[in-house]
């Protein structure tokens, strides 16, 4: 198979400020992504968020893979929290008022209790932990089963999936491209205890993305934001793997300073 450099347009984005507090690494990452009615997928986003189109459609995407190389700045490892498998169904988003362009994950599954924990308490993520399994079958070629734990019902992600190699049109991955839409993300948009929008900003390096097969057994996940995938065959890209940077949770907006009120004087003599 013929080789391509990866991501030949790309240019790097400079860093967020400040410094980031996590590093891991995702790995072998299959994304199927399904177009959605913008109105309806609209309807299931907090109001300080608006959906990103493209080709006139909203984006909904499963995303099973594993990660690794987990460091949090300043800690020793974790134990327990070395390596497990990870799943999300997520779509792609503007703020409405900074125009940032983001992910917004309506759910997240893990098989690390800890994990789970921690990305619900610093990074007000919605994970569950679940039952995981993922097997690899060849050098590419992987099967992952997820069954979500004390859920109340079945929620049920399985799956067999496969990396096809580099293209020329995903090694190069232009701006206007699907590739180039769901890439580009330079941050994932949660809201705190308190209903305040806030965001984690991300850098990576540039995603190696490969056509992809996938059998997708059963899929529960759309139905747990009410949502029935159209009648067609979902858009499918393999990743080997990815080093991911993950600065703290900060406010999406700064807080509106209050401004202070001039007390009229009163006249003397009254």
């Amino acid at each position: 198979m013929q080789e391509f450099l990866v991501r030949t347009s790309h240019k790097p984005r400079p860093l967020p400020s400040g410094r980031w507090a996590m590093t891991q690494r995702w790995n072998d990452l299959l994304f199927a992504h399904w177009p959605a009615p913008a109105e309806t997928m609209a309807a299931l986003l907090p109001e300080w968020l608006e959906v990103d189109i493209f080709q006139g459609s909203a984006w909904l995407g499963v995303v099973p893979f594993w990660l690794d190389r987990i460091k949090i700045r300043g800690v020793p490892p974790v134990p327990g929290v070395r390596n497990f498998p990870d799943l999300n169904l997520r779509t792609y988003v503007r703020d409405r008022y900074t125009g940032t362009r983001g992910i917004y994950c309506f759910s997240l599954d893990a098989s690390n209790l800890v994990a789970v924990g921690v990305a619900r308490l610093f990074y007000h993520l919605p994970y569950h932990w679940a039952e995981m399994r993922l097997e690899q079958r060849s050098d590419r070629e992987f099967a992952f089963y997820s069954r979500r734990l004390f859920a109340g019902r079945q929620i049920v992600f399985k799956a067999r999936y496969r990396g096809l190699g580099p293209t020329r049109k995903t090694a190069e991955c232009r701006s206007g491209t699907f590739e180039h839409f769901i890439t580009e993300r330079t941050c994932l948009f949660s809201s705190n205890r308190s209903g305040e929008p806030v965001r984690a900003n991300l850098h990576y390096v540039p995603w190696p993305l490969e056509e992809a097969e996938a059998e997708i057994e059963r899929n529960d996940l759309p139905s747990t934001i009410d949502i029935k995938l159209q009648a067609t065959e979902p858009i499918l890209h393999y990743s080997r793997r990815l080093a991911v940077y993950i600065w703290p949770t900060e406010l999406a907006r700064p807080a509106i300073a209050r401004r202070p009120v001039t007390v009229a004087a009163t006249p003397s003599g009254l």
